[in-house]
């Protein structure tokens, strides 16, 4: 394949990513293609490498998530372009953010487990929170009394926060406590710009009294 070729091929998938606004998988560029025309698995990422290297220097970058690949803001730009949205990312309480943090690092773990670790209830708003921003899923029940769910992160949860797989997790060693995880996802989640139409969640607040042990 020819330079002439493998340039239009790029042209075509920044314009798929651009006209997308979410990460597509390399089927889903090569599916664009007729079949006659259609690159093959290697050298689509060969094309995507040399996206990624048009991208030096300018105000986005093409990010590999768990979906695939996107094109994004640049963290650093965050500041600026966010200034363009009047809506501003959700704040979240430390109890959801530490209960999001044990489901990433413990999963799959119940919501009884998180309750042991923790020392504290888990709200119902909390787990329904998290899994209507689909950031975690039932993936099964604990073969105990009762049969509690098991809760595990879910795909959606790695491309929001820029991850293309658990791997990519600071390790745990490397983490004091359970608050210290929920500062950073909380960065995380304030650095995000958001492209979506999608509607924010309502911050939720710790009960009363409530610490953590």
């Amino acid at each position: 394949m020819n330079e002439e070729q493998l340039s239009k091929i790029q042209a075509i998938a920044e314009a798929a990513l651009l006209a997308a606004g979410k990460p597509l998988s390399l089927d889903q560029l090569r599916a664009l293609f007729t079949e006659d025309e259609r690159p093959a698995r290697q050298v689509m990422e060969h094309v995507m490498m040399l996206l990624d290297g048009a991208c030096k220097g300018r105000g986005f970058e093409l990010r590999k998530v768990a979906s695939g690949y996107r094109l994004q803001v640049r963290e650093e730009f965050a500041p600026w372009v966010s200034r363009l949205f009047e809506e501003k990312p959700p704040r979240y309480s430390r109890a959801l953010l530490e209960t999001l943090a044990l489901i990433a690092y413990r999963q799959p773990i119940t919501r009884g487990e998180i309750e042991d670790i923790r020392g504290v209830t888990v709200s119902s708003n909390i787990i329904r929170t998290l899994l209507e921003r689909e950031w975690v899923r039932v993936v099964g029940y604990r073969d105990v009394p009762g049969r509690p769910a098991m809760y595990a992160t879910t795909r959606q949860f790695l491309d929001y926060f820029n991850l293309s797989g658990l791997d990519q997790m600071p390790p745990l060693s490397e983490i004091r406590d359970l608050e210290e995880i929920g500062r950073e996802i909380e960065k995380s989640i304030q650095a995000e710009i958001k492209f979506d139409s999608a509607p924010a969640q309502p911050a939720e607040d710790n009960p009363p009294g409530e610490t953590f042990h």
